[in-house]
């Protein structure tokens, strides 16, 4: 099977994207703090998963014109969506579980509600393990949390202090997407596997989505499948989102991304970064070493997305290295460096060429 395996740093030069909430132990009851691991080294602060998520999903939702975005049903406390994959993108590519509560309370709120006309019926509980997967988004060093202090001083009598964290740091994600498994659905009786139910299976064939017995699935046409996938990493080009962005707007968009279609879904990039402080540094070694390891098991060319401007000394090591060094010489030609939005394209414009590695 073949994977996009993709690695993104994103540059937050005085941040606070993910935000923990009051600060234990701070001198005021209203100290904001971030959320960060740890460590004996020091503080390396996080963005979750599920944050990085959302801020993709939101970004498509805004961005993508042609992204199809499946409702979401709630019932007291669970919420779910439509877990539709044939006519929603996102129930595709991110994943979903739909197990509304049989309960005769629950089922009198659907019904009063209209949730039973507008969603999708479901038979059974439906699951699908999400094709697209994330990494949490960390700093690539340890870095010191800074406690900044303000007040509130607009209104008469005495200002209200209050105090909130920040950081300067390069935070490192790593994400890969099943190519196999988008737009393809299936209906095998175990969990994260059965897609389909019986209705959705009926809309298949009514949309006379391609059928394979021998793995249980349905299938979208190759076109809609790579529609779908384009629109992703899209939205993964322009990424945008995050907390405390009135006070410290960050542009969370990639500043380096590395980018190839694998056999497989193990990480090759996952260590071509150190951190030096708050900055990043490339690991030449590791990526030669990379490069050289997995050759056989890397399909596309190696597309590099680098912001001018960001890191430019590490940015000129890597075009240098392209051109003397020994162990990289044999990817002449096919390591390209560019911008990160045109590495997303470009990678985009070789799945369109080779719709072999969605079989």
């Amino acid at each position: 099977m073949s994977f996009v395996t993709g690695l993104i740093l994103i540059d937050a030069p005085a941040s606070a994207l993910n935000n923990l909430g009051n600060i234990p132990g701070s001198l005021t009851d209203n100290a904001v703090g971030v959320k960060a691991i740890n460590t004996r080294e020091g503080a390396y602060p996080y963005v979750s998963a599920q944050a990085f998520r959302y801020w993709l999903r939101e970004t498509i939702r805004e961005q993508v014109a042609e992204w199809q975005n499946s409702p979401v049903f709630r019932e007291k406390k669970i919420a779910y969506t439509d877990a539709n994959p044939i006519l929603y993108w996102d129930d595709d590519l991110f994943g979903y579980m739909r197990a509304p509560s049989k309960q005769t309370e629950a089922v009198q709120q659907r019904e009063q509600s209209g949730l039973v006309s507008n969603a999708t019926p479901t038979a059974e509980t439906v699951t699908r393990v999400s094709p697209f997967r994330v990494s949490t988004l960390v700093s690539l060093g340890p870095v010191r949390l800074i406690n900044d202090f303000g007040v509130m001083a607009r209104q008469e009598g005495d200002p209200v202090p209050h105090e909130h964290q920040f950081y300067r740091a390069t935070l490192q994600g790593l994400f890969s997407l099943d190519l196999n498994a988008a737009g393809t659905f299936t209906y095998a009786d175990r969990t994260g596997y059965l897609n389909l139910d019986e209705p959705r299976i009926r809309l298949a064939e009514q949309k006379q989505l391609q059928h394979l017995p021998a793995l249980k699935a349905y299938r979208l046409p190759t076109a809609e499948r790579l529609q779908r996938v384009r629109a992703l990493f899209s939205g993964l080009a322009a990424l945008s989102g995050g907390a405390k962005q009135t006070l410290h707007y960050t542009d969370v968009s990639p500043d380096v991304v590395f980018l190839a279609v694998t056999r497989g879904g193990n990480h090759i990039f996952g260590h071509i970064f150190t951190g030096q402080g708050e900055r990043a540094a490339l690991n030449l070694p590791a990526l030669e070493e990379a490069l050289t390891v997995h050759r056989e098991d890397i399909l596309s060319d190696v597309y590099v997305g680098w912001v001018q401007g960001f890191q430019d000394a590490e940015r000129s090591r890597l075009l240098d290295a392209l051109q003397h060094s020994p162990a990289l010489a044999a990817w002449q030609g096919r390591l390209h460096v560019d911008h990160p939005r045109r590495a997303f394209e470009a990678l985009s414009s070789a799945l369109e060429s080779h719709p072999e590695w969605l079989e």
